[in-house]
């Protein structure tokens, strides 16, 4: 499979695919409109969604609450942008929607959003309940969590010490340990606002909790935090599933996981261009972190571990930007400005062109402008299965009214 452009598209329309869609029922003895009863009204109309419903406004009220009362600023969503997340994983291109001769790529999240938001002197942070869509590859073998059109509730804060570019290439050991005191910042704001958002559930949905068979304890801080690259091992089970068991409680972080360009990897780039060699960075050079979630059932015991939420401490000095992109494979070659501040090759650069010339700014002090920061991303369905599979939830779409699992049969009729 591949994302359709608008070419793509000239010789397939909306009707004659759910026709098809229609014949093939047709040819297994089952009607349309039965189809639709079983696999869409029978959600609808039960008990079990409302109290998944219920529970997921707890969620978002919560999060919203905590990060109102922390000065965090809401900002406008992003569904279509020149550049989105590239992502790690094995997810298609994004979609690209032509608007007035110009191609925008559909949002994977809003990364490089809300880093740029964070510009502003006068914001400490923002958050956005964010739209995304992410068309994962399907599998041949059942996944209960993926959604390929999903939201997360997406936040970046400002750092609380700037460092600057000589403190990035010139003083290793202390700039490392100041990084160290921001992952322990961020990994303490994030736990903050789990326990706030739990609270808010056992308040507002008790019964609602106790309907889908599952129930939740206030965490206590610190949580569990495990080393990616010292906790692997060869056992077949899932890294968080295995640190779930090991951790035994609901929320646990794992910590240092190589991925994408933007999260911090320290110390990385050196002032005459030399990178290690990627297998020789350790997790404890790689400043970022998944929060894991696991189901707590009425007798007590615990279910599998999910991540529902990643995020990191951002790579902030553009040189260092540029270097990632570049070695990630997003960039095909350098950015090349002129002595007025064009790019020389723009249209090598797949959109990033004007996100690397904002990086490269500087103020009046020739101080850069691009922000130091640090966020996360906490899908709010993936939350709510890591939380509720169980006795009466099985699959993501059982909490959502449309969702969109990869690995169901197509097509989407909602």
């Amino acid at each position: 499979m591949k994302a359709f452009d608008s070419a793509d598209l000239a010789g397939i329309s909306i009707g004659s695919s759910l026709d098809g869609f229609q014949k093939k029922l047709a040819g297994s003895g089952i009607s349309f409109t039965d189809y639709v009863r079983e696999s869409h009204i029978r959600k609808w109309t039960g008990e079990a969604l409302a109290h998944a419903l219920k529970i997921r406004t707890a969620l978002v009220l919560g999060l919203q609450e905590f990060l109102v009362s922390q000065n965090i600023l809401n900002i406008d969503r992003v569904s279509m942008s020149p550049v989105t997340d590239p992502l790690c994983h094995n997810v298609e291109h994004a979609p690209v929607i032509l608007f007035q001769n110009t191609p925008y790529r559909t949002t994977h999240s809003m990364i490089y959003s809300k880093m740029l938001a964070c510009m502003n002197p006068f914001v400490p942070g923002v958050y956005i309940d964010s739209p995304n869509i992410r068309l994962e590859l399907p599998s041949e073998t059942a996944r209960h969590k993926y959604l390929i059109d999903f939201s997360q509730m997406d936040i970046e804060l400002k750092r609380s010490r700037k460092l600057t570019p000589e403190d990035y290439f010139d003083r290793p050991e202390v700039t490392k340990a100041e990084l160290e005191q921001e992952r322990d910042r961020a990994l303490d704001f994030f736990e903050d606002l789990i326990i706030y958002a739990v609270k808010k559930i056992l308040a507002f949905a008790p019964e609602s909790l106790r309907a889908l068979g599952v129930t939740l304890a206030v965490p206590q801080k610190p949580f569990p935090r495990f080393f990616k690259d010292e906790e692997e091992d060869h056992d077949a089970s899932s890294l968080e599933e295995r640190l779930g068991q090991k951790a035994g409680v609901q929320f646990f972080w794992v910590l240092g996981l190589l991925r994408e360009n933007y999260d911090l990897v320290y110390p990385y780039l050196s002032r005459d261009g030399k990178r290690p060699p990627k297998a020789s960075i350790t997790s404890r050079q790689i400043f970022n972190y998944d929060l894991c979630a696991a189901p707590l059932y009425q007798d007590g015991s615990l279910g599998r571990a999910y991540e529902v939420l990643s995020g990191g401490l951002r790579e902030w000095v553009y040189e260092a930007i540029v270097a990632r992109l570049l070695d990630n494979g997003i960039l095909r070659e350098e950015p090349q400005f002129d002595d007025h501040g064009n790019l020389l090759n723009m249209a090598t650069l797949d959109g990033y062109g004007p996100f690397l010339t904002v990086a490269r700014m500087c103020d009046e002090k020739g101080e850069g402008l691009f922000p130091e920061t640090f966020g996360g991303g906490l899908g709010i369905e993936r939350t709510l299965f890591a939380l509720l599979h169980g006795p009466s939830v099985k699959d993501i779409d059982e909490l959502t009214c449309f969702g969109k699992n990869p690995d169901k049969v197509l097509p989407f009729l909602f």
